[in-house]
């Protein structure tokens, strides 16, 4: 029996760790592609629903799809309506997993996991990554055999047996699934079970079939834990992931035979029974709600108020229609300039919050609207190469040039924003703290830093004379400051007054806020001599 439980708790050992592994690997390969799919996912409900079955194919867990849908949720990227349909898709996409149990994936594993080892340990760059995905897939899926292993001996014990077979009552399998997989976190686990007690004979459909509804509220429990540090979108969002589940999960048990009966009916290899029924009931729930997410989402909307503030991914204001008239094209990208330039400001905002309050929230926030301005940046960089195409005056061309480096700019901007933002999280890890002088110090400069940005954005907007030589007067006066503050710290440090931990992270804030203020000086030079 002891040897059992430690297989098993191997086994589950092994699934987990090959699932956040190759779901932290796909992560990192999706967020470089993210703008495209995010693009796709919001044009119509069927788009999201094969972005989120892709998604959760790609990362092997319908909860990491989840949680990423739910940040990109509170970062205000995407509405809540549109992640709905994310989510709906994501469950489908969870009972692969269960299939490829089925067609014996378990049994190939080791063989998976070797391929993968040799493409790490031997191949170059490209092929290491490929390789590590393979071998933590491979891992899922001999994880799962091991339990399977630790399972089998159950066949032969009565008083287990005799548990399944009395157990008329579907609600007890629910519990248990429910349970079981709130724990694990990971219905992919439980359902994978059933499935390899099915091959094992050890279980029926009518008893594994309770217990994979209850599998599919289990899995909820990521997302709710998740919600809790995100804003009220995200909260929105999980609420209705469980909503789902609870919805399908009173259907299926109030017509349990009737499913039963269908399942016998497709497939009566229980395995493959186990695996189906995984599957009828992700997409039953689909078929619930796909058509009706508009009311639902306006029927959560009215019970837990908050407003939808959805910052859009793309641009606003490049208008195609206006390339015919290159005046009328600048005047859009200076629009779209102004905008790009309040999300560098939002940036910086929640990076000097952070400095005071650490909040992973608002980290995550700030990752996913940098996010945002990068795409900016890219697509009036694309929109001034077609007005470059046009008949420009002198005028014009100097504004065109001007705008091309502004956005630029801005974006370095940004970039410096989530350097800061990255420190905070450092100075968090590390426990260090600043002295109140320290403190100090970052109180006044980040205030002078937004009255810089304020005036920066605003002459981007209408062009004033006074304001463009106030921007460069204040982000000398900066620069100054921040010198006299490195030197401060130093004598701090010396006197023993600042920690030896905090210093460094003090010290590339201080020039990271200087690499602020001299673009906000650049785009105020190169304002300067343009006309608009």
């Amino acid at each position: 029996m002891i040897q059992s439980v430690l297989l098993f708790i191997t086994g589950l050992t092994f699934f987990l760790f090959g699932m956040t592994k190759i779901s932290m690997l796909m992560q990192q390969m999706i967020s470089s592609r993210i703008r495209e799919l995010i693009k796709i996912s919001v044009k119509t409900p069927i788009n999201g629903i094969l972005m989120g079955i892709s998604a959760t194919v790609l990362l092997q867990s319908s909860s990491a799809a989840t949680l990423l849908t739910m940040g990109i949720v509170s970062a205000g990227i995407i509405s809540f309506y549109h992640s709905l349909s994310i989510i709906l898709g994501a469950d489908i996409g969870t009972t692969l997993t269960a299939q490829l149990v089925v067609w014996k994936f378990t049994t190939i594993s080791p063989f998976i996991m070797f391929t993968g080892g040799i493409l790490v340990f031997a191949g170059k760059d490209r092929q290491k990554i490929i390789g590590e995905a393979i071998l933590y897939f491979g891992m899922i899926f001999f994880g799962l055999n091991l339990t399977g292993e630790a399972t089998a001996p159950l066949k032969e014990n009565e008083t287990f047996l005799n548990v399944f077979k009395e157990a008329k009552h579907p609600l007890a399998g629910i519990g248990i699934g429910a349970l079981f997989t709130g724990i694990v976190q990971a219905s992919a686990i439980p359902v994978g079970i059933l499935v390899i007690m099915g091959q094992q004979g050890i279980i029926s459909i009518e008893n594994a079939f309770p217990i994979v509804l209850g599998a599919n509220i289990g899995t909820t429990v990521t997302a709710l834990i998740g919600s809790t540090v995100l804003n009220v979108n995200g909260k929105k969002t999980a609420i209705s992931h469980l909503i789902f589940k609870i919805a399908g999960v009173i259907v299926c048990t109030i017509f349990f035979p009737f499913f039963i009966k269908l399942i016998k009916s497709i497939s009566s290899h229980v395995p493959q029974q186990v695996a189906l029924s995984h599957f009828l009931f992700n997409v039953l729930i689909t078929l619930m709600f796909g058509f009706l997410l508009r009311p639902f989402a306006t029927l959560i909307e009215k019970i837990i108020p908050g407003k939808d503030d959805v910052i859009p991914l793309w641009p606003e204001y490049l208008n195609t229609k206006c390339l015919d008239s290159p005046e009328e094209a600048l005047l859009c990208v200076q629009k779209e300039l102004v905008r790009e330039g309040m999300l560098s400001k939002k940036m910086f905002i929640s990076s000097l919050d952070l400095i005071k309050k650490y909040k992973p929230s608002t980290r995550k926030d700030v990752g996913y609207i940098e996010l945002i301005v990068d795409n900016l940046q890219l697509e009036i960089t694309k929109y001034l190469w077609n007005v470059s195409c046009g008949q420009l005056s002198p005028t014009l061309s100097k504004r065109l040039f001007a705008f091309s480096t502004i956005v630029y700019d801005i974006e370095r901007m940004g970039d410096h924003a989530l350097n800061i933002v990255e420190l905070a999280e450092s100075k968090h890890l590390r426990k260090a703290k600043f002295s109140q002088a320290a403190m100090d110090e970052i109180d006044f400069l980040g205030k002078e830093m937004l009255y810089l940005m304020d005036m920066t954005i605003s002459v981007i907007e209408k062009k004033d004379k006074e304001k463009i030589n106030a921007i460069i007067q204040t982000a000398d006066n900066i620069v100054k400051s921040i010198h006299t503050a490195i030197e401060k710290h130093l004598e701090r440090f010396y006197q023993r007054i600042c920690r030896a931990e905090a210093g460094p992270i003090f010290v590339d804030m201080l020039i990271n806020l200087e690499g602020i203020s001299r673009h906000c000086k650049i785009i105020a030079e190169q304002l300067k001599n343009i006309e608009y």
